[in-house]
């Protein structure tokens, strides 16, 4: 397909397209003549990638390009070639860290002997725990780790379903695609979902209230 059926089926302006292929976020297509390059349903399935990294998962062209990077690495291990795509597409926050908070996610590691964890700035997730526990303490919620038990218990099965969900894919580059596009849009769904579960567990927790 030309650059025009690329863009009228992904839905992708042609400007944005050649954008994207300057900046090697998209692979050249096959030259047909000077001026002319045929795309494939490789570059279709890429470009929705892209589209799902920058516009669900809200990430900088730079990063986008990291996560390609993964994406398309050759490791012999897709255990942690679902890792590695996990830690690109997870993205700290840049505030100091409180100690107390850096405490509680140590204490939380060592209770679920993630001892190679301990150092909370050593990659992005950890990090980003440790962010989110500062900022709890940062408005008083000093025992906001109390969760991270029984928030680890309930995600376990979410992340079963998420496992089972993208093995099915086929191909391994399916699968790490599915895994990226997975997290990105699950976690926009868990949002959701969640005040869901809220409004209904509230009703037992707290009562209905009343209108009075």
């Amino acid at each position: 397909m030309r650059v025009g059926e690329l863009s009228k089926r992904s839905g992708v302006p042609v400007p944005t397209i050649k954008y994207y292929l300057r900046e090697g976020l998209l692979p050249a297509g096959v030259l047909t003549s000077p001026n002319q390059a045929h795309y494939d349903e490789e570059h279709l399935r890429r470009l929705r990638l892209v589209r799902a990294l920058i516009d669900v998962g809200g990430l900088s062209i730079a990063t986008v390009r990291d996560v390609l990077g993964v994406v398309d690495s050759r490791s012999p291990s897709l255990h942690k070639k679902l890792g590695a795509v996990q830690e690109a597409i997870s993205q700290p926050g840049s505030a100091e860290l409180d100690p107390l908070a850096v405490k509680d996610v140590q204490e939380f590691f060592a209770r679920q002997g993630e001892d190679e964890c301990y150092d909370v700035t050593k990659n992005n997730v950890t990090h980003m725990l440790a962010s989110a526990m500062t900022a709890a303490r940062s408005v008083g919620h000093d025992h906001f780790s109390e969760l991270l038990d029984p928030y680890l218990e309930g995600l376990k099965i979410i992340a079963r379903a998420d496992l089972e969900y993208i093995a099915s894919r086929g191909s391994t580059d399916a699968v790490v695609e599915a895994m990226v596009v997975g997290t990105l849009i699950g976690d926009a769904v868990l949002k959701a979902v969640r005040r869901l579960a809220h409004a209904q567990v509230s009703r037992e927790v707290i009562g209905g209230g009343s209108d009075d």
